[in-house]
C-alpha cells in the first residue's frame, strides 16, 4: 500500500520524558534528529552477532506529496547501545550506532486520518510481557512540529520518507530467540497489530 522501497528514515531522538530520565539525558531545546538510510530497514529482526542491540518500539508516519501524514506503522528502532554511549561521550554523531543495516525494523502501514493522529497510542510485548506504552501526547514533538524543524533547517521532507517518532521508556536488550507484538491503538480501538521476530 505504501512504497518504502526508496526512503530515507527521519529519526528522532529524546521525544518522551521518561524515556530521556530512563537513559539519563537532557531535555532537548530542539528536536533531536538523526538520519537511518534506506540499508537500514526491513521488517525482521536481524542481529549482528558482534552487537549488543537494544530495542526502542515506535510509532512510524508516512506522508504523502502534501507532507501530510496518511499512514502509519510500528517499527523497532535498533541501538548499539554501548557504541551509542561511547559516541556521546565523545560529543561524536550517533550514526554509526543507529544506522547499520537493518536497524529500522518496520512493520506494515495502515491508513489514518490526519485529524486522528493525536489518538494513537500502542503497547509492545517482548516475548509476551508488556515492556513498553507509548501515545501520541507524551511526544514533545509533534510530526508537523518536526517537519517544520527540518524546514527551516534545509531539509526536504520527500514523499515516502519516513518518520520514526521516538520511544518511551521500557527500552532494553534484544536477543535472537525475542518476539515482539506490538498494537497500535486508535482510542481504543486496535487498528493494527504488528508481530517482530
Amino acid at each position: 500500500m505504501f512504497d518504502i522501497s526508496k526512503s530515507k528514515v527521519v529519526c528522532i531522538g529524546r521525544n518522551y520524558i521518561e524515556h530521556i530520565h530512563e537513559l539519563q539525558n537532557e531535555i532537548p531545546t530542539n528536536p533531536v534528529i538523526f538520519m537511518k538510510p534506506n540499508s537500514a530497514i526491513s521488517n525482521t529482526i536481524n542481529l549482528h552477532s558482534n552487537i549488543e542491540t537494544h530495542y526502542e518500539t515506535e510509532m512510524v508516519f508516512h506522508f504523502d506529496s502534501n507532507n501530510d501524514v496518511d499512514g502509519v506503522a510500528i517499527g523497532l528502532d535498533l541501538t548499539d547501545r554501548n557504541l551509542q554511549s561511547y559516541l556521546k561521550s565523545k560529543g561524536l554523531p550517533w550514526e554509526l550506532a543507529k544506522a547499520f543495516d537493518g536497524s529500522a525494523v518496520i512493520g506494515g502501514f495502515v491508513k489514518i486520518d490526519c485529524n486522528n493522529i493525536d489518538k494513537l497510542s500502542f503497547k509492545s510485548y517482548k516475548n509476551n510481557t508488556l515492556v513498553q506504552l507509548g501515545n501520541y501526547n507524551q511526544m514533545i514533538y509533534k510530526p508537523d512540529i518536526i517537519l517544520n524543524f527540518l524546514k527551516e533547517n534545509n531539509i526536504s521532507f520527500l514523499e515516502n520518507d519516513l518518520l520514526m517518532s521516538g520511544t518511551p521508556i521500557g527500552v532494553g536488550v534484544i536477543n535472537n530467540s525475542d518476539t515482539f507484538r506490538v498494537e497500535l491503538f486508535c482510542e481504543n480501538e486496535l487498528i493494527l497489530e504488528t508481530i517482530f521476530k
